[in-house]
């Protein structure tokens, strides 16, 4: 397998990747070639990026609606096998998310493309972690059923850097944030420590990811003459529909650079059960 031309060059060949299997070795492959490498200049070489509609998941698992995936019961091995599928999932679709945020997003500084590298060799980490978890279990990704949501946000906001920023890192996946303590204590209580263990290291490594999403969030807001609690409240409203709804985990999103102002917001919401983002 030989190592792409440019950080570009990479990603499209990840994002193309027909299997799993496939997008995890050349995310790898990447990460070894470019983290290290020459500086990436943010030129898109005479090619604009491909439309989000370009990239490419596997067959399996069958995508369907969130309401028609069956609650868990984790005194089950079923239970926290469905409970590892759907980590599994999301940890695999955050591999192609850093990856398309690389891509389509041009003329930025280099670092935010080293930052995004990093995180997408992470993921593929953290993919992996739950690989095995799940296969000690007796079970495989793509065994289940998953939904698509948070590749949803992704072609939603595929036109605007903030936006991405507001709603992926500082949104969707901020919620992993708020809800993982909660599915550490609830394996803890059935005996899973082997599990517990696996979510303990994405966790802290998420605090990370989401720190680089509002660092590169104000970074844009600041290029952009904005304030970055007004511009975020503002994606918010145009982009989520209802409520943003709690528990929140307050102390890891002030760890991963959320304000005090923002927190306080949160705090509030928690008290009233969600944030009216007013639609």
């Amino acid at each position: 397998m030989n190592v792409p031309r440019s950080v570009f060059e990479a990603a499209e060949r990840v994002l193309t990747a027909a299997s799993v299997d496939a997008r995890i070795a050349e995310t790898r492959l990447a990460v070894r070639g470019f983290l290290d490498g020459p500086p990436t200049d943010g030129a898109d070489g005479g090619r604009p990026p491909a439309p989000i509609t370009f990239v490419r998941f596997p067959d399996r698992p069958n995508l369907v609606d969130p309401r028609q995936l069956p609650r868990r019961n984790l005194q089950a091995a079923s239970g926290r096998i469905a409970l590892l599928h759907a980590v599994a999932h999301i940890e695999f679709t955050a591999v192609s998310l850093a990856w398309d945020l690389l891509y389509r997003f041009r003329g930025l500084p280099d670092p935010f493309y080293r930052d995004w590298l990093r995180v997408a060799g992470e993921e593929a980490e953290h993919f992996e972690l739950i690989r095995r978890r799940l296969n000690a279990l007796g079970a495989e990704y793509g065994d289940l059923p998953a939904h698509r949501g948070l590749w949803d946000v992704a072609a939603d906001t595929a036109h605007d850097l903030a936006a991405r920023l507001a709603l992926v890192p500082r949104g969707m996946e901020a919620r992993g944030l708020d809800v993982t303590p909660g599915l550490i204590a609830r394996l803890a209580q059935v005996g899973d420590v082997e599990s517990c263990e696996v979510l303990k290291v994405i966790l802290r490594d998420e605090v990370g990811h989401v720190a680089l999403g509002s660092r590169w969030f104000r970074w844009v807001c600041e290029q952009r003459g904005v304030a970055p609690e007004d511009e975020y409240r503002r994606q918010l409203r145009l982009h989520l529909r209802g409520e943003l709804r709690g528990p929140y985990n307050l102390e890891a999103r002030r760890e991963a650079g959320f304000t005090d102002t923002e927190l306080a917001e949160l705090a509030a919401a928690a008290q009233r059960g969600a944030i009216d983002t007013g639609t």
